[in-house]
């Protein structure tokens, strides 16, 4: 069975160009996943889990798996710029798409500000808005030059974080301080918190969307996406066990629970301080990988969501010499270049967190309603997914929840508003 087309817009001109093959897009997924989070989610997710944390890791894992593949099956069924706003537009209807891509652009455009802020704390502390700023000017800029220029700047990103985990993880093995009694389940393993632990960890994973929202720029994309999906959320889980199992065994969970600097404190106990430094690198240059995938995501849905008029129709332009979306990628990095440079969102992005179970929400959804001749997962997978994302949504702290909640009920009523003026 062909794959559907993208829904073309409505004005004649130059379109996407499929450039990125599998190892792109999987250096694409790797880029958002493997950044920041790894370097201070931990201690969050070990103060609610407490000596649960792995447990929660392995959930967290499996709700993104079940994500992954159904992201996975509906992106190489159209392969078009805009992941699960496109799913849900042309499987559940027009609202469900709208809904998702509400959620994606609002949730993800905090993100992204607070993604740069956290680049500016690393780099230089005293001066961290003005280097935020800088580092979204700089990122847009590569964006704004080709998808692949992005992939190149991604792949030697990524290059560099793994191997500053992969020091850190041979540094905390071979210390001599690690103890495996330390990665023991207690009694403090509570139920509640081991799923809050799941909330929080999950969005370390959720990377692997910017593949399926790219889809319009991959190469052959039915056999290119069920690939490298599954393969970058494959690496992703072997280096974030390998990590946690790593510091745990060195701080164990009422230490690492209480560190400001999980991966730098781990280092330290095992007797290797000289790598504290390269930490900091290695997650400021995490956090501009991550920051670099979530602008090319929230322009690619920004383009899907312009084209069919629920943002203003220019952002659908696409650039005649890069083949970028290059009036979305201006907008989305002029916004969160002015929210890095006025607003601290580090503490205050719990809708984001909210927002992303919702989408994936939106997508096991979609994929519940592919027939066996579109290729669609057993039925458990999208089944076992949806269920996953409700759980850990409602198990995400009440702010958090009612936040997440409150801008999707805007998002609807905005939608409504707009309806009911046609």
């Amino acid at each position: 069975m062909s794959t559907p087309a993208a829904r073309p817009t409505d004005s004649p001109g130059p379109g996407l160009e499929r450039r990125l093959g599998v190892l792109d897009a999987v250096v694409i997924g790797l880029g958002s996943m493997v950044g920041a989070g790894i370097f201070a989610a931990l201690a969050p997710a070990a103060g609610t889990a407490g000596s649960g944390l792995l447990i929660g890791l392995g959930l967290a894992a499996v709700v993104a798996y079940c994500n992954a593949t159904s992201s996975a099956r509906l992106a190489a069924r159209y392969p078009a710029s805009g992941g699960t706003y496109v799913y849900g537009r042309e499987r559940l209807g027009e609202f469900w798409g709208y809904l998702a891509g509400w959620g994606f652009v609002v949730g993800k455009t905090a993100s992204c500000a607070a993604m740069a802020l956290t680049v500016g704390f690393y780099v230089w502390p005293h001066h961290a808005r003005p280097v935020a700023v800088a580092a979204v000017v700089a990122l847009t800029a590569v964006n704004y030059a080709g998808v692949q220029k992005a992939a190149w700047l991604t792949r030697s990103i990524v290059a560099g974080v793994l191997a500053v985990l992969a020091a850190v993880v041979t540094a905390c093995l071979t210390g001599g301080t690690a103890e495996t009694a330390r990665l023991g389940i207690g009694a403090d393993a509570g139920p509640g918190g081991v799923l809050q632990a799941a909330g929080l960890l999950f969005f370390a994973f959720a990377g692997y969307a910017r593949i399926a929202t790219l889809g319009e720029e991959v190469k052959d994309p039915e056999r290119t996406i069920p690939r490298a999906i599954p393969l970058a959320l494959g690496i992703t889980l072997a280096v974030y066990a390998a990590v946690a199992v790593a510091v745990l065994a060195v701080l164990g969970p009422d230490r690492l629970a209480h560190a400001s600097a999980p991966l730098a404190d781990a280092v330290r106990a095992a007797g290797a301080p000289a790598l504290a430094p390269l930490v900091r690198v290695g997650a400021a240059a995490a956090a501009l990988g991550s920051l670099l995938a979530l602008i090319l995501g929230v322009s690619r849905t920004t383009l899907a969501m312009a084209r069919d008029r629920h943002l203003p129709p220019a952002l659908a332009a696409v650039h005649p010499r890069f083949h970028t979306p290059h009036h979305a990628e201006l907008a989305v990095g002029a916004v969160v270049a002015l929210l890095a440079a006025t607003t601290d969102l580090r503490g205050a992005i719990g809708f984001s967190s909210f927002g992303v179970l919702a989408y994936y929400a939106v997508a096991n959804a979609a994929a519940l309603t592919l027939t066996a001749a579109e290729r669609r997962p057993p039925r458990v997978v999208p089944v076992a997914g949806l269920a996953g994302c409700a759980v850990l949504a409602f198990a995400l702290p009440l702010g958090s929840v009612f936040s997440g909640a409150a801008v999707l009920a805007v998002g609807a009523a905005v939608y409504g508003v707009r309806r009911g003026g046609r």
